[in-house]
């Protein structure tokens, strides 16, 4: 049975459990690009994303004796509760590995979804040393290892969202964008949409930050990243799988990397333009397509909205990278001299009525010409930044610009 089939099979044995969620026309996205857009929504699915259907058609075709024996998962999010919901929904007992950073929210929510059925194992700093842990579990104890991703059983489930946007009444699909981590929606969707509507061009969505099914593709393997930027949590991972790399490769028409301050101005335009709670992973789709503007003009276009499980505590870290993105919010170390008055002279001199102190950070200290400031400045718009720079330099305020520092940055705010 090839990929497509185990495909057309996921969508009956997911019948009576997954929502199949609405292909909406959304009005204010078609008029800002003049096209027609589309949003497959996802983030209605059960558990708020569509891990379940992965999850749950793996889970359902182990043999009766693993399903006795139980499953593991190593997970910090959307894959857990689409496990955790499975397990409930099959009976079967499923122990959950999360890094110890996990945000209480996201653990809640496992164990709602789990029930009596799931333990949750809290282990390690990050996503891998859960994904260690459980992998060792896993082997020691001779019991199934539920992968997010490189599974040809969770890629044929996720590929059922492919079957419902092509089963709708949309003709002539020109683009469909669909996020990426770890490439089990990419390659599950592309399947089908290669087999249904192979003229349909389909791109793959990114993290700025996480490129590794581009970096895959670019040298012909999968590759571990030395590093990644970790923000958009449910896409940012460190080496894809094979087997979806080895379907991407030939199905991907092209990969577009976003940068993830972009995708924190989409998350915030969503909330207040349409009242849609996205996480980072989810607005992915909708953010890239400023980077095919042009390109999407007159076309039919369907972005998949992948999750909305976002942490309330993460919106003023989402609104802060969205203002830096934008240009709009801007960090200096500041040489003030240590007299009375450099204060005024600096807010009357340099910034204009419009600018705004959102962070002031200062230490009097002695025997000292001058004295380093951290200030924190919101412009009202992005070139105003200029003329703060060369007041600055006019006015004899020794600065060094702390946007372009990133570990500094971090360290000070």
């Amino acid at each position: 049975m090839d990929l497509f089939e185990k495909i057309e099979q996921a969508k009956i044995n997911l019948t009576e459990v997954v929502l199949k969620t609405p292909l909406q026309l959304n009005t204010n996205l078609s008029e800002k690009y003049q096209a027609t857009v589309y949003l497959k929504r996802e983030d209605l699915q059960k558990v708020r994303s569509y891990k379940i259907r992965g999850a749950y058609n793996k889970i359902s075709h182990l043999d009766a004796a693993q399903k006795t024996k139980g499953i593991v998962c190593a997970s910090a999010g959307n894959h857990a509760q689409g496990v955790a919901y499975s397990c409930q929904l099959l009976q079967i007992q499923g122990k959950i590995y999360m890094p110890k950073t996990t945000p209480k929210q996201k653990i809640k929510q496992v164990q709602l979804f789990g029930k009596s059925f799931v333990e949750i194992v809290l282990i390690g700093d990050t996503f891998d040393d859960a994904f260690y842990a459980a992998k060792l579990f896993s082997n020691e104890n001779q019991l199934e290892f539920i992968h997010p991703f490189d599974d040809v059983e969770v890629i044929a489930g996720q590929g059922t969202v492919g079957l419902e946007i092509l089963s709708e009444k949309v003709s002539k699909i020109d683009y469909l964008l669909l996020p990426i981590g770890g490439g089990g929606l990419a390659a599950g969707v592309s399947t089908v949409f290669k087999k249904l509507s192979p003229k349909t061009k389909i791109i793959g969505v990114e993290p700025e930050g996480a490129p590794s099914m581009q970096q895959a593709i670019y040298l012909e393997q999968p590759v571990l990243l030395d590093k990644i930027d970790r923000f958009v949590d449910g896409a940012a991972v460190k080496k894809v799988g094979k087997q979806t790399y080895e379907v991407c490769k030939d199905t991907l028409d092209k990969i577009i990397l976003v940068p993830e301050g972009k995708v924190c101005t989409t998350i915030l335009q969503l909330y207040n333009e349409e009242a849609m709670v996205v996480e980072p992973a989810g607005a992915l789709s909708i953010a890239a397509l400023d980077f095919i503007a042009d390109e999407i003009k007159g076309k039919k276009v369907v972005c998949i909205v992948s999750g909305s499980n976002n942490d309330i505590e993460r919106t003023e870290e989402i609104k802060e990278r969205s203002l830096m993105y934008e240009g709009l919010k801007h960090y200096f170390m500041i040489q003030f001299p240590q007299r009375p008055g450099a204060l005024r002279e600096f807010v009357n001199e340099v910034l204009s009525e419009s600018d705004d102190i959102t962070y002031f950070q200062f230490i009097k200290k002695n025997n000292r010409d001058v004295g380093p400031v951290v200030v924190g400045l919101e412009v009202k718009n992005e070139n105003d930044v200029q003329s703060i720079k060369l007041k600055m330099n006019e006015k004899g305020f020794q600065f060094e610009y702390l946007n372009e520092n990133d570990p500094l940055l971090a360290l000070l705010i």
